[in-house]
């Protein structure tokens, strides 16, 4: 049964122009606003009913909607009529036929323009869709109040669609941070009708349920045991937090790693044929060196929120490949090549794993690569950040890093870990130490774990996560001519999506580069050394008023005026893909520091790398913009990156 609708009514849409090339076009189309989504559909006038539906927008997805200032110039259509000018009927409907009042949905794929015919019927749209999103997650704290029209916003001149707004609203969409935070599930609730009364208290809805995506062993006595495929009931409020407490089936309460489980309803992550992160070039590569018919894996689509079925069988006795997106229907049920309905993706799989209906071949070899193993916790048990040396047994120098010795050894003999021995004189050690504990917070798939320190004798230790192939600048050394185009696009999609998560974060790099970059046992790459430069007390780059960073991956306003931001580490980001692509070269290795930085401010920028086709340097080069503000955030490059992997 479908949803019903809050609000009905024919608008003008702009169109949304995703290839550069698309012309501008205006087209009148019905708006349908559920609690879930905004869908837009053709319009029969001379019938009086809708026609095909043209597009939709998930609600959940929705960041911003606010009014957009009017063009300068608008052809008669989109202007505001005067009424007194008007005398004849015929006058009177022509004003029915203006959309002088636009708005924008903003979302993931960008600004959605709409023009409405009244001021109230804009203002009523923009309240109710503001209701539905008010627990929205990733609402925008900044808005662009102009169109972006010819390749760039008019009010800022920004040139990326998903470039961060300009102007401050007052509050995220209108509301207030204290009514945002009261609800924590992300369905949205039913709309109310406008009125004056209040709002009365949201209901509690009590411990939400998850379920274990991995086995955990408790590090010590706070600590929770898991079982892969169990259901626990989470006693924390904030879902993302490094450590929940919880309590399983028998009653008993503690603390669980948050990374070790997901949501309790349809959780993919828990079947073995789920790859959440996997691209489409990584999928071939698996399925093709399996090579068995039938086999298959479900990943993420690069389109939010969308999962795609990649399939192998033979034909002719060659393998052949064929990647299904998973359809859903606006009653929510799920379907791939025919339409066989289901509730869940996980029923849509066991159902094409008896039955082809339409694929290449029916599933039956559930193909999964490595990454399945456990991902690493942050710390060594809740709350452990102070380390005893005595649980730390040493096996085998790694070589030395930027603050001194680093060894490879174990924790309590079991957990394999990194230990930094920081040489005394190379780090400014009590502001680290002030920081350990929130750095040790940041938690993610591509970042090197933070488990803790040791600080109660001298030298100090850091202790972090082991990645057993070592630096990605000698991995890339000593890979030239065994890696594809694919394989170094993939490090790099792995290296944004850590530093999307800092970005996150508010917090930045200052020191991003191949070498401070590792590489695991799957290949998968992780930034290492996030933030540390801030303590470093003897570096080899050193500017004029005494600050520390590395030329060679420095943008112009680092060199000119050591000004650091997310935008500075985007630029560095461009010069790592470029040491990716030309498989560990020194960037500028003709150049002196002191020429570098006259050479970047000049404008010379790093040349192509053989290795990278026209649209990878076109990336690389987006971040070597000379304003900080030109330039993608991580979020964006990470989206760009993904499109190009989809399509290799």
């Amino acid at each position: 049964m479908a949803a019903p609708s809050i609000l009905e009514s024919i608008f003008l849409k702009r169109s949304q122009q995703k290839r550069k090339t698309s012309p501008l076009n205006f087209k009148k189309r019905l708006f349908v606003l559920t609690d879930t989504r905004i869908t837009y559909y053709e319009y029969d006038f001379d019938k009086g009913r809708r026609g095909s539906k043209k597009g939709s927008v998930d609600l959940e997805k929705v960041m911003c909607v606010e009014s957009v200032e009017p063009e300068e110039n608008p052809p008669l259509e989109r202007q505001i009529p005067n009424k007194d000018e008007f005398t004849d009927t015929t006058e009177q409907i022509a004003i029915i036929e203006r959309f002088p009042y636009p708005f924008q949905i903003v979302y993931d794929d960008g600004p959605l323009y709409v023009f409405a015919p009244t001021e109230d019927l804009r203002k009523r749209w923009i309240h109710q869709i503001k209701h539905v999103i008010r627990f929205n997650s990733d609402l925008a704290q900044k808005y662009h109040p102009c169109f972006h029209q010819d390749g760039q916003y008019l009010c800022c001149a920004q040139t990326a669609k998903n470039a961060m707004g300009c102007h401050l609203l007052q509050s995220a969409n209108g509301i207030p941070k204290s009514e945002r935070s009261q609800r924590r599930s992300r369905k949205p609730l039913p709309l109310l009708p406008e009125t004056s009364k209040p709002l009365p208290p949201t209901p509690s809805t009590g411990p939400r349920k998850v379920v274990a995506m991995y086995d955990f062993t408790p590090m010590n006595a706070q600590d929770l045991p898991l079982y892969k495929g169990e259901e626990y009931l989470l006693l924390d409020e904030d879902s993302g937090q490094p450590w929940l407490r919880a309590r399983d089936k028998n009653g008993k309460e503690g603390y669980i790693p948050g990374n070790y489980v997901t949501e309790a309803q349809d959780p993919l992550e828990i079947y073995e044929w789920y790859s959440k992160n996997m691209t489409r070039s990584q999928a071939e590569q698996l399925l093709r060196a399996e090579d068995k018919e039938g086999g298959f894996i479900v990943r993420d689509s690069s389109k939010p929120g969308k999962y795609t079925v990649s399939v192998y069988a033979k034909s002719s006795g060659e393998g052949i490949i064929r990647h299904y997106v998973v359809c859903e229907t606006p009653n929510n049920q799920y379907y791939l090549a025919e339409k066989h309905l289901y509730s869940s993706i996980p029923e849509l799989i066991t159902y094409h794993q008896h039955n082809a209906a339409g694929l290449i071949s029916r599933l039956k070899y559930p193909v999964c690569s490595m990454r399945k193993c456990a991902p690493s916790t942050a710390g060594l048990g809740y709350g452990s950040w102070e380390i005893d040396p005595k649980d730390l047994t040493f096996l085998k120098d790694l070589g030395d890093g930027q603050f001194g010795l680093v060894k490879y050894g174990k924790w309590r003999g079991q957990h394999e870990v990194a230990i930094k021995m920081i040489k005394e004189g190379s780090m400014s050690e009590d502001e680290f130490i002030d920081e350990a504990k929130c750095m040790m917070k940041l938690s993610h798939q591509n970042l090197v774990q933070l488990y803790g320190v040791c600080t109660k004798q001298r030298p100090i230790f850091i202790i972090t996560e082991y990645l057993s192939k070592g630096c990605l600048l000698a991995y890339l050394k000593d890979q030239r001519g065994r890696v594809s185009q694919g394989d170094l696009l993939s490090m790099c999609s792995d290296v944004c999506a850590a530093m999307t998560y800092l970005e996150s974060k508010q917090y930045l790099h200052r020191d991003l580069a191949a070498r401070n970059c590792l590489v695991d046992s799957d290949g998968t790459v992780k930034v290492s050394d996030f933030g540390l430069s801030r303590y470093v007390l003897d570096d080899e780059y050193t500017s004029s008023l005494g600050s520390k960073f590395p030329v060679r991956w420095s943008p112009p306003e680092v060199l000119l005026y050591c000004r650091f931001s997310s935008k500075s580490d985007v630029w560095a980001f461009g010069v790592l893909m470029w040491e990716v692509f030309s498989l560990g070269k020194m960037p500028y290795e003709r150049f002196s520091n002191n020429e570098i930085a006259d050479q970047i401010i000049r404008g010379v920028r790093l040349y192509r790398p053989q290795l990278a086709s026209d649209r990878v340097y076109n990336i690389m080069n987006s971040c070597w913009a000379e304003k900080a503000d030109d330039r993608p955030a991580f979020r964006n490059l990470h989206c760009n990156i993904l499109d190009v992997l989809e399509e290799m």
